[in-house]
């Protein structure tokens, strides 16, 4: 394993960790709203036995820099994405995978750098675009019950707005105890105006979705409520070439909720690729 930076275009440092084969296809792996490159638990570890797993801390959040500014422009993250693909040498053949928040920052790639680097991607309990009026980009409930609490600087509040969260990120189950604290323990630890920040913009990325050249893969639980389901479905009816996987009753974090099964699904799809 190696944790690693590189400064992005306009100056913010990105943290990243690298682990798996170095030969091996590479996996970006890209987190959601106040999260970090912990995330992913054991279906990281395991995906490190046959790719090179490359996990992003999404810039204000984990170890990566948190500018005062620059959280509204789409070109910003897509740089970001960019600069840890240069970084490492990978000029084609990547597969970028978006959970949450993360699928709006892999859109916001796609639309400034396109798919030179990319042999497919990966929408997991995500969006494409944000912002009131923007196809496919409705909150689900339990995102809009948290608001605006989860912005507040009074950690009381901030804790209270997580907890509208419930389950959500690992599925029912007294198991998921250790990866719900963790994933709490992240949010919490992301900056509010960070939180905040990243809320206060609009982009629609449906035409990017609409001239996708490469293979795009849909898992999304159709009981999540954080970005609901027709989210994903918006994504997989917009994209030329989609194949989906929707989880019955399954929630948000489906890599936690059941890593064995989102282990053997990416890999599948990724392996599909050739």
């Amino acid at each position: 394993m190696a944790i690693r930076e590189v400064v992005s275009a306009d100056g913010t440092t990105i943290v990243y960790r690298v682990t798996g084969p170095e030969g091996a296809r590479p996996l970006v792996l890209l987190h959601g709203w106040s999260g970090n490159l912990r995330c992913w638990g054991r279906a990281a570890d395991d995906l490190a036995g046959r790719f090179r797993v490359i996990a992003l801390d999404l810039r204000g959040h984990g170890y990566s820099d948190a500018p005062e500014a620059g959280y509204d422009d789409p070109k910003n993250w897509a740089a970001d994405v960019a600069a840890v693909l240069a970084a490492e040498g990978i000029a084609d053949g990547a597969v970028l995978l978006g959970w949450s928040y993360g699928g709006i920052v892999l859109s916001d790639y796609l639309t400034a750098y396109g798919t030179g680097a990319v042999a497919g991607v990966v929408y997991t309990g995500s969006q494409a675009g944000i912002g009131r009026g923007v196809p496919g980009a409705q909150p689900g409930p339990a995102m809009q019950k948290a608001i605006p609490d989860v912005f507040e600087e009074s950690a009381g509040r901030a804790m209270r707005g997580f907890g509208a969260f419930g389950s959500a990120n690992t599925g029912p189950g007294r198991d998921k105890g250790g990866d719900a604290q963790r994933l709490f323990g992240g949010s919490l630890a992301t900056l509010p105006r960070v939180r905040k920040a990243l809320f206060y913009r609009t982009v629609d990325n449906t035409e990017t979705l609409r001239t996708l050249d490469v293979p795009v893969f849909v898992m999304h639980g159709t009981a999540d409520p954080v970005v609901e389901v027709a989210n994903g479905r918006y994504i997989a009816e917009t994209v030329p070439n989609a194949s989906t996987s929707y989880w019955e009753g399954a929630q948000h974090g489906l890599f936690v909720e059941d890593p064995e099964r989102f282990v053997a699904e990416l890999t599948a799809f990724v392996e599909s690729l050739g």
